[in-house]
Order: C-alpha cells, then sequence, then structure tokens
C-alpha cells in the first residue's frame, strides 16, 4: 500500500482491444470503490506460447514493484506465455502476495477459468440438436494441441449422443489460424460428398470457411451451416454473422475483482473459478441476426479511427526529431506533444553518458538502471532545453516503477483514480526504462495511443543514443587524427588545417601575427637518468605550461621531439606569456616531488597575417630566436644548476 491506497498489478497485453479494454474499465471500477488503485502493465503483442521467441517488451513485468503492491493479477490468455506468468507468480510468492489467473490455470494460485468444453458443447448441440443437419464436420485445431482435442472429445461426445457413428474423417485441422485453415478447407471441398455443416474450433477458421465457401458459389447457411467458438471480434462484421460461444470479459473482470477482495480478507487462501461462455446463436447457422453489445462495437470503431496518418505523422516527427537532437536537453524537449499528453518518461541515466554505447555494451546492460524522469506532460517547462537536468543521484535506486526518483511522482498520479499504464522503453532489442500513461477518462482511442507513443519514445531515444555515440567516436577520431597524443595540442595535420582555416577567414587578415617557440631544458638528462617516462612528463609539461599561457584564438602544436609552438592572432605582449610560461613551470617545479626540475627556452617573431605569411619561415625566425635564449642559458650556466 503507497499513499493511502491498496495496489494491484494487472498484467496484460493489448490493452487497446475492445475486450481488454472493457475488462480493465470494469476491474478498475470494481476495484477503485474498495480502495485500491490498478497499475496496468502491459505488452503490445501476444507471445502466442512461443516461450523462446525474443520480445524485449515483456521486460516490463520487471518493472512490477512487489514491495510495494497488495495484489497480482495476470490475464493469461492474453499475454499467452506460461514462462512470464510462472515467473510472476514466483516473484509474488516471495512477498506473500495473492495472486489470481484470468482465463488459465496455475498451481498454488487463485484461477478463473472459462469452461471452454461446456461453451463448445453448446454450439455442437445447437448445430445437432436444434439444426438437425446429417453430415457434420469439424474444423479442429492442431494436431495433439490440449484445447483442440478437448474440442474434438466434445464434437464426437454430442454426434454419438446423437446417433452417428465418428471416425477421423470429420475432423479436418485448421491450426487455429486463417492460412492452415484455408488449406484444410480446400481439401475437404475436393470430396464428393460435402458436410453440411462445419463446425469450427474457433471464429478465426470460421471466418476463413465462410469466405473460402462464398468464393466457390456456396451459400452460407443454405447450403453448409458454419459455426465458430471464441467469440473474436470479427465476427460481428461477416456476412453472415457467424454463430458463436462468447466469453464475457464483463463478468471475467467482474470474477477477478471478487477474487482480488476476496483474498485480501482471506490471507493465503486461494480459489477457483469457472465461467461458462455464452452461446449465441447467428446468421450463419440459419438463425436470426444477434449484434455485439452497441458499446463494444463503437470502441472498435473508435479504436480503428484512432490509428490516422496524421496522427502517425506526428509521432514520426517526434521520433525524428528527437533521434537528430544534439544534447539531451534538445532530446527532452522534442517529446512534447498532443499525441503524449498524460504521459510520463523514465529511462536509464546512463543512456545519456555519450562516453559507452548503451544498446551494445553488454557490461551496461547487466548492471542496475538507475532510473530518471526525463519528461512529465503535466510539467513540460521543466523539460526543456534551457532548463531540464539530469543531474540529481539517488543512493537507492530500485529498478521498477516505484523507484526513488520518480515514487512520489507516481504515487501522485494513482490518486487521479484511473489505471496507470506501463509500457517499457526499448530499442536493438535492449529495455533502457518505461512509459507511463495516465489518461482522465477510459477513451480507448488514448489506449490505442500507447502503443504508438511507446514505439516513437523508443525509436527517438534510442536513435539519439546510437547517434550521439557516433559523434563521439568521430570526434574522438578526428581528435587522434589531428591532435598529438602525448601532450593534446596539434599534431602537423592538424595544424595545418587550423592554419588554413583561419587563412581563409577574412577576420584574421591583415592583423599582427606572433609565433612563440618553447624548447625544453635538458631532455636527454632527464631520458638518460630517469627514463622515458619522466621524459614524457616534462615534454606534457611543457606543453601545459604553453597552451595555458596563451591567448583562447592562439593554435598551439607540437611537430615532433620536445619542441612545442603557438601562434598568436592580433596584438599580444609575447614577453609577458613568456614570463606565464616560466612562472608556470616554477610553480610546478616547487610542488611536483620530481627529482629534476621543467624549464623551457622560448624565442618569438611578429609578423603580418596575410596572404604572403609563410609559416615555414616564421617557425624559422622563432626557432633562431629561441636558440638564442637557450645558448644565453648556457652562458650563464642555468643549466648546470639541474
Amino acid at each position: 500500500m503507497v499513499g493511502g491506497k491498496k495496489l494491484v498489478a494487472l498484467c496484460t497485453s493489448r490493452i487497446y482491444e475492445p475486450e481488454a479494454h472493457g475488462y480493465v474499465i470494469r476491474l478498475n471500477e470494481r476495484l477503485k470503490a474498495e480502495g485500491y488503485a490498478v497499475l496496468i502493465f502491459a505488452i503490445n503483442s501476444d507471445i502466442y506460447w512461443e516461450e523462446d521467441r525474443l520480445a524485449t517488451e515483456r521486460y516490463v513485468f520487471e518493472l512490477i514493484p512487489y514491495r510495494d503492491i497488495d495484489a497480482v493479477v495476470i490475464m493469461d490468455e492474453k499475454i499467452k506465455s506460461h514462462k512470464i506468468a510462472n515467473k510472476i507468480i514466483g516473484r509474488a510468492k516471495e512477498y506473500d502476495l495473492p495472486v489470481v489467473i484470468a482465463d488459465g490455470h496455475y498451481e498454488g494460485v487463485s484461477c478463473i477459468g472459462y469452461d471452454y468444453e461446456r461453451g463448445f458443447e453448446q454450439v455442437v448441440r445447437h448445430v445437432i440438436e436444434h439444426h438437425k443437419v446429417k453430415r457434420p464436420h469439424m474444423m479442429a485445431g492442431h494436431v495433439g494441441n490440449e484445447f483442440s482435442d478437448k474440442r474434438i472429445a466434445v464434437f464426437r461426445k454430442v454426434i454419438e449422443e446423437n446417433g452417428f457413428t465418428f471416425d477421423d474423417s470429420m475432423i479436418s485441422h485448421g491450426n487455429f489460424w486463417a492460412d492452415p485453415c484455408r488449406i484444410a478447407t480446400e481439401e475437404l471441398l475436393k470430396r464428393e460428398v460435402l458436410p453440411d455443416a462445419v463446425i469450427c474450433a474457433n471464429d478465426i477458421m470460421a471466418i476463413t470457411v465462410v469466405e473460402m465457401l462464398t468464393e466457390r458459389g456456396i451459400r452460407v447457411p443454405e447450403d453448409i451451416i458454419v459455426t465458430g467458438f471464441d467469440g473474436y471480434d470479427e465476427i460481428y462484421f461477416t456476412s453472415p454473422k457467424i454463430t458463436t460461444a462468447s466469453n464475457d470479459i464483463l463478468l471475467l473482470a467482474d470474477t477477478t475483482a471478487d477474487l482480488v477482495i476476496r483474498m485480501a480478507d482471506n490471507k493465503g487462501k486461494t480459489y477457483h473459478e469457472m465461467i461458462t461462455p455464452v452461446f449465441h446463436a447467428n446468421q450463419s447457422c440459419g438463425c436470426p441476426e444477434h449484434a455485439e453489445n452497441p458499446w463494444i462495437l463503437r470502441n472498435r470503431f473508435k479504436e480503428s479511427f484512432a490509428r490516422l496518418n496524421d496522427d502517425n505523422r506526428v509521432l514520426q516527427l517526434v521520433a525524428s526529431s528527437m533521434q537528430s537532437s544534439a544534447t539531451p536537453g534538445e532530446l527532452v524537449s522534442h517529446i512534447e506533444s498532443y499525441k503524449t499528453a498524460g504521459t510520463v518518461t523514465v529511462i536509464d541515466r546512463k543512456c545519456f553518458d555519450e562516453d559507452i554505447n548503451y544498446f551494445t555494451d553488454k557490461d551496461v546492460m547487466d548492471l542496475k538502471k538507475e532510473f530518471v524522469m526525463i519528461y512529465d506532460s503535466d510539467h513540460p517547462e521543466d523539460y526543456k532545453e534551457d532548463t531540464f537536468d539530469i543531474s540529481a543521484v539517488y543512493d537507492d535506486y530500485v529498478e521498477d516503477v516505484l523507484t526513488p526518483s520518480v515514487r512520489d511522482r507516481i504515487i501522485e498520479l494513482t490518486g487521479s483514480g484511473y489505471p496507470l499504464i506501463f509500457n517499457s522503453l526499448d530499442y536493438m532489442n535492449r529495455p533502457f526504462g518505461f512509459e507511463c500513461f495516465c489518461f482522465l477518462d477510459y477513451l480507448i482511442s488514448n489506449y490505442t495511443n500507447t502503443m504508438g507513443v511507446t514505439n516513437a519514445i523508443s525509436l527517438g531515444i534510442g536513435g539519439f543514443v546510437n547517434t550521439r555515440y557516433q559523434r563521439t567516436l568521430l570526434r574522438k577520431i578526428n581528435e587522434m587524427y589531428r591532435h598529438d597524443p602525448l601532450t593534446g595540442l596539434y599534431n602537423r595535420v592538424g595544424f595545418q588545417n587550423a592554419l588554413n582555416a583561419r587563412l581563409r577567414n577574412p577576420n584574421y587578415h591583415d592583423r599582427p601575427v606572433t609565433v612563440i617557440m618553447s624548447d625544453l631544458d635538458g631532455l636527454k638528462y632527464i631520458n638518460d637518468n630517469y627514463g622515458h617516462g619522466e621524459g614524457d612528463n616534462a615534454i606534457l609539461t611543457t606543453a601545459k605550461a604553453l597552451f595555458d599561457s596563451m591567448p583562447e584564438t592562439s593554435l598551439s602544436t607540437r611537430f615532433g621531439g620536445d619542441e612545442v609552438f603557438s601562434v598568436v592572432f592580433g596584438e599580444c605582449d609575447p614577453d609577458k606569456i613568456i614570463s606565464d610560461i616560466n612562472s608556470y613551470l616554477e610553480e610546478y617545479n616547487r610542488t611536483s616531488g620530481k627529482p629534476y626540475k621543467v624549464s623551457t627556452s622560448c624565442g618569438y617573431m611578429i609578423t603580418m597575417f596575410n596572404d604572403d605569411f609563410d609559416i615555414t619561415k616564421a617557425v624559422k625566425e622563432a626557432d633562431e630566436q629561441m636558440y638564442k635564449a637557450k645558448n644565453r642559458k648556457y652562458k650563464d650556466r642555468f643549466f648546470g644548476s639541474q
């Protein structure tokens, strides 16, 4: 419990589908009246029991805050993954949390199931006993599939009770899907004597069978009756409308809420409830038309219209603007849009470390995520290029949706009375954060919007991170190509390119230019007595003294060895610069603790910067002045003091 509310984690998929949407509304309203808030952890595609299929969005289920919630609800037939369900159940048991499985069965937890056999039996009996067919046939699912085999057993039981002799020729296998069902139907239509009824194990196959019969000029239901099962959405938009038995999603939601409340009052108890699907006779068997509940039909249309091209264009613009951003501040400023209203974006702060490739560095991905909020649509003014700040650090990051950096905000949003919806953010099959949606209504168009926004934000941030890392690599490569690796000053190539750029810039022309040459004193002595590592240190120190003493607009370079020089554009006092170099080295020698002293001899020349400027000649003249200074030191026995 947080913020005075008990929290229920609902794990599901495709919340924008009308049935799931209706379930969410009913469940939330029932639980809200009892002081609960619902946190929805949703993926946007079903796993379809392909347990090893890569689906990074399943990371959202890793974000369940088990330490704070009071119950877990899993819509098993929506997620379609035993591995995911068992993992969630296992984590919930670690925290002694009650679990309700909606439309599924697992040991040791409360389960609500649909009595599919009883529901399918209603369909079969209606065809056999009400319509009195003579040649019944069944389009079953996969060979060996549990659900298919149970429905075959029901079919066999009913027809044998009605005087038919069952044999395998009465069964075709459409594998619960359109393409294999089409193949099976083609084989069936090759028979000399066709059935007068095809009873399908689900609605998708029933729709396919009707389409193929119609293509061959066979009338449904006049020539062949066709029925389905499961209450698939499209059956109310087919011609004829399909006879089926549908699962009452609202009754499932009511039963779920009842169990959550009951288990809170009876700690440790588990319950098992069965719901019988509701039979709907319809046109495909010759019965009068049955239309679905008007509000469900309305929501189906709304869900379709929500996918308009203009909305997709806006989200594409959001993603592309984020990808092309130069800085994190610019990135977050592009998230704001009418399509991102009601959202909070949370990512791993390491995404903004430009020195790593977040999506390819395995070591980084193995680290615990340090979640930070980078956008809140209720406070967009905090997420502009000039106001965004991600510097806050938390000592106790937790990798769930109630991590300390966003905990207060998420708890605040639970007070809205509407469910919070969480999608995982992922890119290149790597999760890196989550999107939280809080809509102050139940509009299905908003629920549909979650998938598009999640994808756009994922692409935007992922593209930005990759592009920014590539820019960093290019910059580093450029620095390696143009700069001396020891001192960081320009090398020959880098210096010549920078000088040529100044020559092309008229703002630098016809102004004084000063070349200052600096040569390290006694490098051979340092190398011979203290090693080349110390010699490199002396060169680096001399270069730093030169660089730090120069005006910002200067160009400093090391062509090799221990000679470094700078080109100063505009008026300057070279004697003052040389004095600053010497002062820098005196302070270094005073504090370095080295057994040797670092000193340099300097010389300079001054000329005009124009098209006649010859850098080779200027360096030679400065070099001559530098050697004169070095010789004076020898005469004064300055070098001997080392």
